[in-house]
Parts: C-alpha cells; sequence; structure tokens
C-alpha cells in the first residue's frame, strides 16, 4: 500500500496536495516560459510547421507521462524517478538521476528567472535585467518554505491565470482570424499559414530543428511524479492529471500558435518581445499588452516556483538514500524540506549573476542545458517502466489497471526519438553548450559517487508491492 512503501523509504512529507492541485500544478507545469518567451524562438526556425514539431514532442511526452503513472501509482514517493531508478537500475542510476533532475530544474529556473528579468523591462525599460529575478528569487524561496498545502494553493491559482488567458487568446484570436476583430472587421484569415515561403517555410530540417525549444517548452510535465509522495489520493489523481496532457498539449500550444501566425506574418515575429504580447495588442485593447505581460510574468514565476518545490523534494530523497548530506533530509514543523529548498535558492544565485553577465545569451544556453537534463529524465522514466513490467508475473500484470500503450514498442520509439533530440543539439554552437556541460557533469557525479565511497553504503529501497495490493 502507499503508506507502507513510504514507511519503507522513510518518507514523512505530508499529503496536503489535492486532487485540484495536482490537476492544475501538471497543467501549469506544462505551460510556461518556453511557450510565453521561447516560442518566438522557434517559430524563426521551424515557421508555421512549428506547431506539427508541438503535435510529435506531445505525442512521445504523452506516452513518457502514462510511463511515469504506471510506475508512480504503485509507488507513489516523492524521490520519484530517483527512487525508481535506486530501485530498478541500482543505487548509481538513484544517484545520478536524483542530482540530475535537481540540477535541470536549477537551470530552469535560471531560465525562468531570465524571463521575469526582461518582462519587468517591459514597463521598466531602465530597470537592470538582474535586479528582477535577484527579487523573485527571494519571494518564491519563502513561499516554498510554507506549508506544501499553500504551494498547492499558489500554483492553483497561477496556473488558472495562465490558462485563462490562453483560452481568451485563442478566442478573441479566431474572431479576428474569422470575423475581423480588431482589424477594422476585416477577417485575416489563415493565409499567413502558407503565404511566406509555405506552411514547411523553412523546409522539413526547420521543422525538425525547432524539435529542441519544443521539448524544452514541455519540460515540467513530470513533476506530476514528484508531487505524487504527497498527494492525498494518488491512485485516482495521478492518472487524472496525466490522461489530460496529450489534449492539453494540443489546446494550448498548438491552438495558441495557430492563432498567432494566422493573425501575423511567421517571419514579423519575435521581433517585439513576446508573440502573445503582440497578439492582445493588435486586437487593439492598449492595456491588453500590460495584462499580458503580466501574465506571462506570473508564468514564469509560477515555473520557478514549482522548481523549487521539486529540487527541495529530490535533495530530500536523495539524503534518505545517503545520496546528499543528511541535513537536506530534515524537515520543518510542517514537513518541509527547508534546507533543500534554501540550497536550491542560495545556487539559483548563479542565475542572478549569469543574467548580469551575459544578459542576451543566458536564455538559450540554460535552456539547452536543462532541456538535456529533461531528455536523461524522460528516458530513464521509459526504462523504469519497462523494469517495472517486466518483473511482474502474467497475473500481476493483468491486474495493473493504468498502463502505458503499446508498450514496449513506444518506449522504444520514444527513446529513439529522444536520442536525436540529443543529435540535434550538435547542430547549433548555442544549443552545442548543452552537450559540453552535460559530459562533465555526468562525469563530475559518477566520480562523486565512487570518491565518496557512496557505492558502499547501505540504501533503503522502495517495497516491490503488486498491482492488486497497491490499489487496495
Amino acid at each position: 500500500m502507499p503508506e507502507q512503501m513510504n514507511s519503507e523509504f522513510n518518507e514523512e512529507l505530508h499529503r496536503g496536495l489535492k486532487e485540484r492541485h495536482i490537476q492544475l500544478i501538471a497543467l501549469g507545469g506544462a505551460i510556461g516560459v518556453g511557450l510565453f518567451l521561447g516560442s518566438a524562438t522557434a517559430i524563426k526556425t521551424a515557421g508555421p510547421a512549428l506547431m506539427l514539431s508541438y503535435i510529435i514532442g506531445g505525442l512521445a511526452i504523452f506516452i513518457i507521462m502514462r510511463a511515469l503513472g504506471e510506475v508512480a501509482i504503485h509507488y507513489p514517493v516523492a524521490g520519484s524517478f530517483s527512487a525508481y531508478a535506486n530501485h530498478f537500475l541500482g543505487p548509481l542510476a538513484g544517484h545520478v538521476t536524483g542530482w540530475t533532475y535537481w540540477f535541470m530544474w536549477v537551470t530552469t529556473c535560471m531560465a525562468e528567472l531570465t524571463a521575469v528579468g526582461v518582462y519587468i523591462r517591459f514597463w521598466i525599460p531602465g530597470c537592470p535585467q538582474w535586479l528582477p529575478p535577484l527579487i523573485a528569487l527571494v519571494v518564491m524561496t519563502i513561499v516554498n518554505l510554507i506549508a506544501v498545502a499553500a504551494y498547492g494553493e499558489f500554483e492553483f491559482w497561477f496556473a488558472i491565470i495562465k490558462v485563462v488567458t490562453i483560452v481568451a487568446m485563442i478566442i478573441l484570436g479566431l474572431c479576428m482570424v474569422l470575423f475581423g476583430l480588431g482589424n477594422n472587421g476585416v477577417p485575416t484569415g489563415f493565409s499567413n499559414l502558407w503565404s511566406h515561403g509555405g506552411f514547411f517555410a523553412h523546409g522539413f530540417t526547420g521543422m525538425i530543428m525547432a524539435l529542441v525549444m519544443v521539448m524544452f517548452a514541455y519540460l515540467g510535465v513530470e513533476l506530476i511524479g514528484v508531487t505524487a509522495g504527497e498527494a492525498q489520493n494518488p491512485e485516482k489523481t495521478i492518472p487524472a492529471a496525466i490522461d489530460k496532457v496529450l489534449y492539453r498539449i494540443l489546446i494550448f500550444y498548438v491552438g495558441a500558435l495557430l492563432v498567432i501566425m494566422s493573425i501575423y506574418p511567421w517571419n514579423e515575429i519575435g521581433t517585439q518581445g513576446s508573440p502573445f504580447v503582440m497578439t492582445f495588442a493588435k486586437i487593439g485593447i492598449p492595456a491588453a499588452a500590460g495584462i499580458i505581460n503580466f501574465v506571462v510574468l506570473t508564468a514564469a514565476l509560477s515555473s520557478c516556483n514549482s522548481g523549487l518545490f521539486s529540487t527541495g523534494r529530490m535533495l530530500y530523497n536523495l539524503a534518505l538514500q545517503k545520496n546528499a548530506p543528511a541535513t537536506f533530509g530534515k524537515l520543518s514543523k510542517n514537513g518541509i524540506p527547508y534546507t533543500g529548498i534554501i540550497f536550491s535558492g542560495v545556487c539559483l544565485l548563479i542565475g542572478v549573476v549569469l543574467n548580469y553577465v551575459v544578459p542576451a545569451k543566458v536564455f538559450l544556453y540554460v535552456t539547452s542545458v536543462a532541456t538535456l537534463g529533461a531528455i536523461y529524465v524522460w528516458a530513464l522514466i521509459l526504462i523504469v517502466q519497462m523494469r517495472f513490467r517486466n518483473g511482474l508475473s502474467e497475473e500481476q500484470y493483468s491486474k495493473v489497471n493504468y498502463r502505458t500503450p503499446w508498450s514496449p514498442v513506444s518506449n522504444w520509439i520514444v527513446l529513439a526519438f529522444l536520442a536525436f533530440v540529443i543529435v540535434l543539439l550538435f547542430f547549433s554552437p548555442d544549443t552545442r553548450i548543452a552537450l559540453y556541460v552535460g559530459v562533465v557533469w555526468f562525469a563530475v557525479v559518477i566520480a562523486a559517487y565512487y570518491v565518496f565511497g557512496l557505492n558502499r553504503k547501505d540504501t533503503p529501497h522502495i517495497h516491490p508491492v503488486g498491482p492488486s495490493e497497491s490499489n487496495q
């Protein structure tokens, strides 16, 4: 049973996240700076064919999330991928996975903090780009030191803001496309999708090259697994959240891009900031651009908030595995792993420094590094699910109600796709840095495992219960 598994892994976190929290955390995790800010760069790369890139990436993410859900239902612990890797693949894999996921979110939060600096300058052009990220970092760290239910409530309302905004933009944008709203009654139509070099403006190659930024946009959906250890009813809430991922991706990503690129020629997008701000300004409401800028600012803050949440939990689980200093295993009276959160916040100061030193390049650098970390974690989820499935008898498997579609064939196809995305990082000098950093990172983490004698420790394992027992 879930309670038994948590006790065997010595987890003492509070199950304070309700179903509505999990639903909106899952949705909010997939809607962040990658869509609001990164989409402009991706549009330049692929043109209108970017929508196909998002669909392809979305299908891969759906298989990954179903694989995660299949395992998380039976092992609902906050360590998630690190705990699973430790149990199914060995202590070294648990060590590497936990620290890599922590590193991934730290670099992701740096990207979110960078976006905060960009959006604040919409109102205060002369504001130093490093100052707003510093203020945001302090505020988000404080928020994460409150009870987990408060974090869930915070994310719930921030996600609501993002959802309402995107839906409103899609509806108003379609009114402009179909009825000429805000365009002197002249419908813009959909011709911009093929009038400026064709739908595949940069050929099939452009659509493929955009996959790196597309996959970064999806970073965060796996946060559902981390919340499992603090969900009130993981057997119900986790599948419900995952099953909605695919159509949400189609609505929020593809729908929003369809509207934006129908209103504007794709080769003009990105010349005046976020395409979302441009679209609302086009409708003719002067205050709309400022409002949307506020919304995308909250989106960046929300993603950063989730990053601090997940890094704190991952360090907590690493401490339980004895793969991190024991101090990270300390909890506040509200059940918050406060030492891990504070440590992650201090590390994020590096992002503030990068904003001061290389503000123009920092976003591209950190998104590339974060994407590599995410690909590793996603690949591991697929491998763990196959190991989990192989360990079941036919009778146990027959009782698994939540399954990964077409597994293991779908697992191998998505693994090949993820490997292909890594290859794509080679083709741009700006994203190639992720490969260099990645090689150094994995070398350091693996070396640390042996240098500090972690290979000689006794680590706890999550109890391998059968599906019938876990669903009781």
